[in-house]
């Protein structure tokens, strides 16, 4: 049926959260006309729940977002009231940044950046349905009666799908921080053939600053010097906002379990499945029956406004039990609520339905990122968007997808668990998922991505002529580091502050960085060595440090590759390879992934359903040819 359109595009983007900023930035830098429809633009990047970004794991990301050239580092090191590096007692595989931001600022800063993009149309309209022919995307009806045509579509519609919210008896349709829903699309998406599924997350109050008495509660500051997320950031100076460190007791364990039975999580009225490593305070109580107390982060949403954020006590319980409970905690005996904390329910698909790109494997053009796979944090959002939007500007183009792998990026290992193995519960990132998380870390994120994705167009010159220059740095300062010096006074000094003996003879200053302890500044005091930067100085410790470590995990990727890069042909009929077990059968045939590596990583398939199945493999692919060749 031939329809007139309102307005023509190359790319819809629906919804405007973490994801859908990213998406729509990536594809109109990449020269495309880009729509972006919102159900309300004062939820442009909103930060419905924690006011922060970044975080174990989630710091990686957005350092991954920025190498690829994302926007989400950049607003962060812009908009950001406390920055602190996590994990720093750790080695530097877990070493990862969180900021405090400014919520009503990061919002502004990101919506003006949608606005002054050349290419992209912002507009406030709910996408009602996405339209096809021939069984691919043309483009998309509104609930203000628009239609608009597209070649391709982003979906990143967060926890407005159909949501709805719960604060103890009171159950109302609406999205998050009281705005409206997005409930028209689900019906849509159900047409196209996906079945969406009930997931589920929450917050917690927000609380008066002027009625908490923070001489009860422990400080947490800022890092001096200020890290930054951005590779593009110059050195950050700012006065930090410290945030505070409280806990629960047995009291306040005692309100939430006499009011359990209040809670929607326990009466029945939720059915949606919640977020394991993000749990209500109602959850953590039971599940930890045996924890005397829970930690307690007091967070500012702002400089602007006196809301404090109590990190770690998302609830739904009714409000009386809120305000109770709340009371009974040390520094909070005073307190006022000024929003109550609800859970809040919405739809998502099952995102195995995705190929490696994110688009749907049956309707091409057809994009989905952030929380409608079934993900959750503001960071998985942007590194899904950002990959997805990439994804869907280079479809239009007729060019090759860009796809990032578990050896490649946290990005890889995100969408890789999320469109091969699926998930029953809201995803969150975490380190252990990373198999190579000695090699993806987020110092080397630049180093790793911004040439790959420089092919694509969206790495700018200046950001790869930085890169260039970190390079040349890192070489330089190892091959400084080759050099060979004899004991003196000052090394046998430096080894014994660092809890050393002395050496005999001479030795290599790339021996002496591998010390524990040792740093490129330390060597720096004593030898002529290149002034490269923190960053640059950065990547030197951590290869010298953890060089044998990386070279295993570089031989285990090599292997990897080789499962990767054998091929699954199209016409294969996996039911009727009987010595696969019959759950790998099922699994297989329902996936239809396209390598052994993708195959591997299926749940369900066992190393030897992979041993069997690339027996079959190359039978099959000698008898076709065979056939073909008579």
């Amino acid at each position: 049926m031939s329809r007139v359109f309102d307005e023509k595009y190359d790319i819809a983007v629906i919804g405007a959260g973490h994801a859908g900023c990213e998406a729509a930035l990536a594809a109109a830098r990449l020269g495309l006309r880009v729509l972006v429809l919102c159900v309300d633009l004062d939820s442009v990047a909103l930060m419905a729940c924690n006011p922060s970004i970044g975080g174990t794991s989630k710091g990686h990301l957005v350092r991954e977002v920025d190498a690829l050239g994302g926007e989400m580092g950049l607003a962060a090191d812009e908009c950001f009231i406390q920055m602190r590096m996590l994990n720093t007692g750790k080695g530097p595989a877990v070493h990862s940044l969180r900021a405090q931001m400014d919520k009503r600022r990061y919002h502004e800063r990101m919506k003006a950046a949608l606005e002054r993009t050349e290419g992209i149309t912002l507009r406030q309209d709910e996408c009602a349905r996405v339209l096809t022919e021939n069984g691919a995307v043309t483009g998309v009806e509104t609930a203000l009666g628009a239609f608009y045509s597209c070649r391709a579509c982003v979906i990143c519609s967060g926890v407005y799908l159909n949501s709805r919210v719960h604060t103890g008896e009171y159950h109302r349709d609406r999205g998050p921080s009281g705005l409206a829903n997005a409930p028209l699309l689900s019906g849509s998406l159900t047409e196209l053939g996906f079945e969406l599924r009930r997931f589920k997350t929450g917050t917690p109050p927000r609380v008066a600053s002027a009625s908490i008495d923070y001489s009860k509660m422990e400080p947490q500051y800022g890092d001096v010097p200020i890290p930054h997320f951005s590779f593009m950031t110059e050195d950050l100076f700012k006065e930090q906002v410290p945030c505070h460190l409280t806990y629960t007791n047995e009291k306040t364990h005692e309100i939430i379990r006499e009011n359990l039975h209040r809670s929607p999580m326990y009466s029945g009225a939720i059915h949606a499945t919640g977020t394991r490593y993000c749990p209500s305070i109602e959850d953590k109580v039971v599940r930890f029956a045996d924890r005397e107390r829970h930690q307690l982060f007091i967070e500012p949403e702002g400089l602007s406004t006196d809301e404090m954020y109590v990190q770690g006590l998302s609830t739904s319980l009714p409000r009386d039990v809120q305000e109770a409970m709340l009371r009974s905690i040390k520094g909070m005996e005073n307190s006022r609520i000024m929003r109550y904390g609800y859970a809040i329910e919405y739809d998502c698909i099952d995102p195995t339905e995705l190929d490696a790109a994110l688009m749907s494997r049956r309707i091409p053009g057809l994009f989905f990122a952030g929380q409608i796979n079934g993900s959750s944090g503001y960071e998985e959002a942007a590194a899904q968007g950002v990959y997805a939007g990439l994804n869907a500007a280079l479809f239009v183009k007729g060019e090759e997808p860009f796809v990032l792998g578990r050896s490649d990026a946290y990005i890889g290992v995100l969408c890789d668990d999320l469109t091969v193995k699926g998930t029953n519960e809201p995803y969150r990132m975490m380190t252990c998922r990373a198999e190579y998380r000695m090699l993806l870390r987020q110092d080397n994120a630049d180093l790793r991505l911004t040439e790959k994705a420089r092919r694509t167009g969206l790495v700018s010159d200046e950001r790869y002529d930085r890169l260039m220059l970190k390079k040349e740095r890192i070489s330089k300062a190892f091959s400084a580091l080759e050099r060979a010096v004899p004991e003196s006074p000052e090394l046998v000094s430096l080894l014994r502050e660092k809890g050393y003996g002395a050496i005999k003879g001479s030795v290599r200053l790339s021996a002496l960085l591998k010390r524990n302890g040792i740093g490129y500044t330390d060597l720096m005091r004593l030898y002529d060595l290149p002034e490269i930067g923190r960053e640059a100085q950065e990547e030197v410790e951590a290869e010298a440090l953890y060089g044998g470590y990386i070279k295993r995990q570089e031989e285990e990727i090599i292997k990897l590759r080789r499962l990767d890069g054998e091929r699954i042909p199209e016409g294969i009929d996996y039911m009727s390879i009987t010595n696969l077990r019959t759950e790998a059968r099922q699994k297989l045939a329902a996936a239809r992934p396209k390598d052994l590596g993708r195959a591997s990583r299926i749940s369900g398939v066992s190393p030897a359903d992979i041993a069997v199945l690339s027996v079959y493999i190359k039978a099959f692919s000698e008898e076709n040819h065979e056939d073909d060749s008579r």
